[in-house]
């Protein structure tokens, strides 16, 4: 691949890896802003998709859904806010009617990113929030039956849902938030293209300037100094060197660039709330026969994955046609190592890692609107690991990439 020097890199030789990474963040002046125009999801979406809840809370037999900060709160009222002891939460009927409960002086600021019609619960410090929730679905009707929450609310908020509503029982909410969240619409496809495009072009503009002696961070700097740049907001840069790149994560040992050796990078951007994540390996210098032919590999397995991701497909049977053709090549068998130690793929949207996954078992069948990384990593502890990771999305005539896979380990990111 071709490299050229960034701030005189090779010139400083050692010096270079002693340099802050922030000195390394530097020279975007050219590189544009491919979100300028995207659009922002806004109130019509919203009220669409409470509108589907309602009818998956008829379907599912239950009668109201309760919803703590953080994306499915942004997902379903535009409410940004953290999770703390004071509880913030949305609660919405099988009737379409939506509340927030807030803490009496948060309410100002919870109402800057209402997106929805909603009516505002209040509560003082020596009150109790879920009385307020009891109080309010008991005017609807709502004190028996079965009560839903989001599957990542907290247990203290279950249970004291569960204590101030004693003749109701609370359940998992899952098959609503899920039904919703799962199949993306035309508006959320399109940030999530301009994300992917925003990390290709990051990647394009990182890859030149990496020099032998650089860390992780330093490679890092200059990725999400791009991606900041070009409209995205930087989600993340995991960085593996060498032997660090066996180990999906990674691994705390000091990593420099080494002329022979891997570099694996995986990197995500978001736009308006809606996620990238893609990941990219080649050699910095002259590849390996050993190195090109589990590229080689582990890039076909991208190919396998993808042809087996048809409409009506159980999920779980894309994760087993990789494995049926990495262990015809002498990979696993399954999970073991050296092989592909994680799934083939995880959802993706609003969180980088969304249900459902690309995993032996998973029964949920690809539909229209899911979307999933496709990374089927080979991993050889000691010596390397390659990965590429590229996301699609599932159309009405099949899968359609999000970020087009690289061509070779020559080609990274043609």
């Amino acid at each position: 691949m071709h490299r050229r020097q960034f701030l005189g890199t090779a010139a400083l030789g050692g010096l270079a890896a002693s340099l802050p990474a922030s000195a390394f963040a530097a020279d975007t002046a050219d590189l544009p802003n491919l979100a300028a125009k995207a659009v922002p999801i806004g109130k019509a979406e919203r009220v669409a998709r409470i509108a589907q809840a309602k009818e998956l809370m008829r379907a599912n037999d239950i009668g109201a859904l309760l919803i703590e900060p953080g994306s499915s709160l942004i997902y379903f009222t535009g409410v940004e806010w953290w999770r703390s002891e004071r509880l913030t939460a949305a609660i919405l009927t099988r009737e379409g009617e939506a509340a927030i409960v807030t803490p009496f002086f948060e309410e100002p600021s919870v109402r800057e990113s209402l997106g929805i019609e909603a009516d505002v619960l209040t509560w003082n410090e020596d009150e109790n929030p879920l009385a307020a929730v009891a109080g309010w679905l008991g005017k609807r009707g709502l004190t028996k039956g079965r009560i839903g929450v989001e599957e990542t609310v907290r247990y203290f908020a279950v249970d004291g849902l569960q204590k101030a509503m004693p003749n109701a029982t609370v359940v998992n909410g899952a098959p609503v938030v899920r039904g919703c969240r799962m199949h993306k619409s035309a508006a959320e496809i399109v940030l999530m293209q301009i994300a992917a495009d925003i990390t290709i072009a990051a990647y394009r503009h990182t890859a030149p300037r990496i020099e032998a002696g650089m860390t992780p961070g330093q490679i890092g700097a200059i990725m999400k100094a791009a991606t900041t740049a070009l409209g995205g907001q930087s989600e993340f840069e995991l960085i593996l060197l060498g032997e660090a790149s066996a180990y999906p994560h990674g691994s705390g040992k000091p990593q420099a660039v080494k002329s022979g050796e891997v570099v694996l990078m995986d990197c995500g951007a978001t736009v308006h709330g809606y996620q990238s994540d893609i990941s990219r390996t080649f050699v910095y210098g002259k590849a390996s026969t050993r190195q090109r032919q589990v590229w080689d590999q582990m890039r076909k397995g991208q190919d396998v994955a993808f042809a087996a991701a048809k409409l009506g497909t159980p999920a779980g049977e894309v994760d087993d046609a990789v494995r049926a053709y990495y262990q015809n090549l002498g990979w696993g068998p399954g999970y073991r190592l050296p092989g592909t130690s994680h799934r083939t793929g995880h959802g993706i949207g609003l969180d980088g890692h969304e249900p459902v996954n690309l995993v032996h078992g998973e029964t949920t069948k690809l539909a229209p609107g899911m979307c999933f990384s496709n990374e089927p990593g080979i991993y050889i502890p000691g010596e390397f690991g390659i990965r590429m990771e590229d996301c699609f999305h599932m159309t009405g005539a099949g899968p359609q990439w999000f970020s087009e896979p690289p061509p070779s380990i020559d080609q990274p990111f043609a």
